[in-house]
């Protein structure tokens, strides 16, 4: 991989990213009554979109917003302009990631198919929210209308096809509900409240959950690496694959993911407690084994719907094995529309021959060819055998390319380090299936015994 190109400036992302920022700085206050940093904000957002298609729409509601007087419309239409150069910059850094792999450029997928539309009155009531919530400001948030999502989220939960949008609108207003009131915040998340505000709106708009029809896989996949991501109450596993299609066609990246509510005291290896009896695969990873699918359900976007009545287990078959050999050639997976944004990005790579440096207290690098590349092992999860110790002595490392805070970082799924004067491979995801090491041993006893007694506490509440 040429991580030369990962540290070259990309033309237009710093003034791409600047004007939403300006944006993202004029809802902190509120577009109620704003002030003049406020409209520059909003003059920032029009200017950057001048010339493309949405040029006119985002103008004329910057105009208006600037003037205390937008409607619903006008933020829809600010909400668009700023996703819209959010996914140009995705877009870019794809490109250069992709020029940096020298992976084959993945086809577009089909127009989306039409398809039942939800409630309409549910979704207005969830943009009327959403509108209130951009004239207040993070810094203008109360009980009171925070907790006007509370009917419309309960309005949405019965009716599967507003799943999405009820669970998107019902996490952030409970993040915003233990924020308030706003003005005691001694500090705003103003991208992370930006991002999740622009998209419930989108997500509000007629056939915007719209999807190309998916298809199927027949052939064998084969694991890269596992990635944990973990919250209190929830949990998901998301495994990174090379997918070798039975007719003989071009190989691919595909992802295929499990999730499970949880309880805060089930944390590290005691999670694929909750996970294991849901995918097969995950066995599979721990194994080092391929699996072959027959008739998967799949996405246009490379995402497995997976079915363990579809897969069985294949030969064995390394994840480094399988990086060296079919990584390069693999054609990475499209993003929906509504998905192109710059903390999307996770691209499987392989690197060897570098040099893991770590100076003082701060992150550790790894050097290629002369070239830095961060590494970001915050990311590394508990629930495996994988460590930042055995990420700095490691000679070759599988991972995913992430950008943030503006620049290029490396997430560990798997490395090869030495160990007794030979290579050893460490992942991740090497306790999924179940374990014999120590640590993860007395880590699935500690979660089995929470899980029992939460079952216990549970099953008496049902009786009561």
């Amino acid at each position: 991989m040429r991580t030369d190109l990962l540290g070259d400036p990309i033309d237009g992302l710093d003034e791409a990213l600047a004007a939403v920022d300006a944006f993202d700085d004029a809802l902190v206050t509120g577009l109620l009554r704003p002030q003049p940093a406020q409209t520059d904000g909003l003059a920032a957002l029009a200017a950057a979109l001048g010339g493309t298609p949405l040029a006119a729409l985002v103008a004329e509601a910057a105009d208006k917003a600037a003037a205390g007087a937008a409607g619903e419309d006008h933020f829809v239409a600010l909400a668009a302009g700023r996703t819209a150069l959010l996914g140009s910059v995705h877009d870019a850094l794809t490109a250069r990631v992709r020029e940096a792999t020298g992976r084959p450029a993945a086809e577009e997928p089909a127009q989306p198919v039409d398809g039942e539309e939800p409630a309409a009155n549910v979704l207005a009531a969830a943009r009327a929210w959403l509108c209130d919530l951009a004239r207040a400001g993070w810094r203008g948030i109360d009980h009171e209308l925070v907790g006007g999502a509370a009917p419309v989220v309960s309005a949405m939960l019965p009716e599967p096809l507003l799943r999405r949008q009820a669970t998107l609108l019902d996490g952030f207003s409970a993040e915003l509900a233990a924020s308030c009131p706003g003005t005691t915040l001694e500090r705003v998340p103003v991208r992370r409240w930006a991002d999740l505000w622009s998209r419930a709106l989108l997500l509000t708009l007629p056939g915007a959950t719209r999807t190309p029809a998916g298809s199927t896989a027949t052939g064998r996949l084969l694991p890269l690496g596992t990635d944990v991501q973990e919250h209190a109450t929830a949990v998901q596993v998301q495994v990174h694959a090379v997918f070798e299609p039975a007719d003989g066609t071009a190989p691919r990246l595909v992802r295929a993911a499990v999730s499970a509510p949880k309880p805060d005291t089930v944390v590290g290896a005691g999670l694929w407690q909750l996970l294991r009896p849901r995918m097969s695969l995950l066995a599979a990873v721990s194994e080092g084994r391929a699996v072959e699918l027959d008739a998967m359900p799949v996405t246009a976007e490379g995402d497995l719907v997976w079915d363990d009545a579809r897969a069985r287990a294949g030969e064995p078959a390394e994840p480094f094995a399988t990086a060296r050999v079919a990584l390069a050639a693999a054609g990475d997976p499209v993003t929906a529309p509504l998905d192109r944004h710059p903390a999307r990005l996770a691209v499987p790579v392989l690197l060897e021959g570098y040099a893991a440096e770590r100076e003082d207290d701060g992150p550790l690098t790894f050097t290629v060819a002369g070239h830095r590349l961060a590494v970001d092992t915050d990311r590394v999860p508990a629930a495996g055998p994988l460590t930042p110790e055995a990420i700095a002595t490691s000679g070759a490392c599988l991972g995913l390319l992430r950008w943030d805070a503006g620049e290029f970082l490396l997430q560990p799924l798997a490395v090869e380090t030495t160990v007794r004067k030979k290579t050893v491979a460490v992942h991740a995801g090497a306790w999924a299936g179940g374990t014999t090491d120590k640590a993860g041993v007395r880590a699935e006893k500690a979660a089995t015994d929470a899980v029992a007694v939460l079952r216990e506490r549970a099953g008496k509440l049902l009786r009561s």
